[in-house]
């Protein structure tokens, strides 16, 4: 009797593992993580977490972009939601541990994998989520459902069967400002440049932009499918506000907010200029990439695992706008 009383508690026990395994949302599965996350004020209401330079890996389990949150008396506003529902979770802590305001709202600035993995976390504390126009595409794209299995793969525990894509309460089809509490914000959208859909937050009160992806701090940038002379246009326009500071979608915090544009400016208008003459004198890839001097940026963090692929985006997108201006009717 002893005996079979043992073994049913077993049986008993293994079952309870297992609903809660399966259950929506379980997180028996997911491990805490254990990188370092510090919290930086940037100003008296804006603050922000900064991620490792690199490409996700285990080793950083996945924080490698930027989030900020903002405590305005009525409310926490977020902005992005980090690599996956650990750290996202892990932020929420540091809000917790400095005010006991909730989390009422999170704008996402765009949806790629280290931004986004993050907002179930919120989505279940039903903070409201805003993200630009163009996130639809992404989210209902092959892309998407690869990334999120490729990443329960290279960044398990932390992404796992329980990480979900979670679509915001509203896609932004044109700029907007709100006020809560003691603050003002106005969102801008940036249209195709990074992304398939971007935008920017501007803290009024603190004169504080973050930049989301379109502003690399120190860093070679991840071009994806991005739109580089759109980006560059985008580059420009804010390369003309006034900020105390700006937050950058990746690299370190900013009161130069010149300094940080100039630099994914420059990086912009250089793979564009060396790419382009290789287009223009029929040179293939390959040799032109080997002639091409990248002194200037094969120092910085991400240049191995970036570069060359952003360098190919590039040739390839300008062969395809030079097809696009021989085939105009002006020509």
């Amino acid at each position: 009797m002893r005996r079979t009383g043992l073994l049913l508690g077993m049986q008993l026990l293994l079952l309870v593992m297992a609903c809660a395994e399966a259950a929506p949302g379980g997180r028996d599965d997911e491990a805490p993580v254990t990188v370092d996350m510090t919290v930086r004020q940037v100003s008296e209401h804006v603050y922000y977490v900064e991620g490792a330079p690199g490409p996700a890996s285990g080793s950083n389990q996945g924080f490698v972009a930027n989030a900020g949150f903002i405590v305005t008396g009525a409310g926490v506003v977020v902005f992005d939601a980090l690599g996956s529902p650990a750290l996202a979770r892990l932020l929420l802590e540091k809000i917790h541990g400095i005010t006991d305001e909730p989390v009422v709202r999170v704008v996402v600035s765009h949806y790629h994998a280290d931004h986004i993995y993050g907002l179930q976390v919120f989505a279940d504390l039903d903070a409201e989520i805003l993200a630009p126009d163009g996130s639809d595409e992404y989210l209902e794209s092959d892309q998407a459902v690869q990334r999120l299995e490729e990443r329960r793969s290279t960044l398990a525990p932390w992404v796992n069967q329980n990480t979900r894509l979670v679509p915001p309460d509203q896609y932004l089809g044109e700029g907007t400002r709100f006020h809560l509490g003691d603050v003002e914000f106005i969102i801008t959208l940036l249209g195709a440049a990074h992304s398939d859909g971007d935008l920017a937050m501007y803290v009024v009160p603190d004169r504080v932009l973050f930049s989301g992806d379109v502003v690399f701090n120190n860093l070679v940038p991840f071009l994806g499918d991005a739109d580089t002379r759109h980006w560059l246009k985008v580059l420009a326009r804010m390369d003309k506000e006034q900020l105390a500071a700006l937050v950058p979608g990746h690299g370190a915090m900013v009161n130069d907010s010149h300094k940080a544009i100039s630099f994914t400016r420059r990086y912009l208008k250089y793979l564009r200029k060396t790419m382009g003459a290789a287009v223009q004198g029929l040179v293939p890839f390959d040799e032109a990439y080997a002639t091409v001097d990248w002194s200037g940026y094969d120092g910085l963090p991400a240049f191995s695992e970036s570069n060359r692929r952003n360098a190919y985006q590039v040739y390839l997108s300008m062969e395809a706008e030079m097809l696009r201006e021989k085939s105009s009717p002006a020509n």
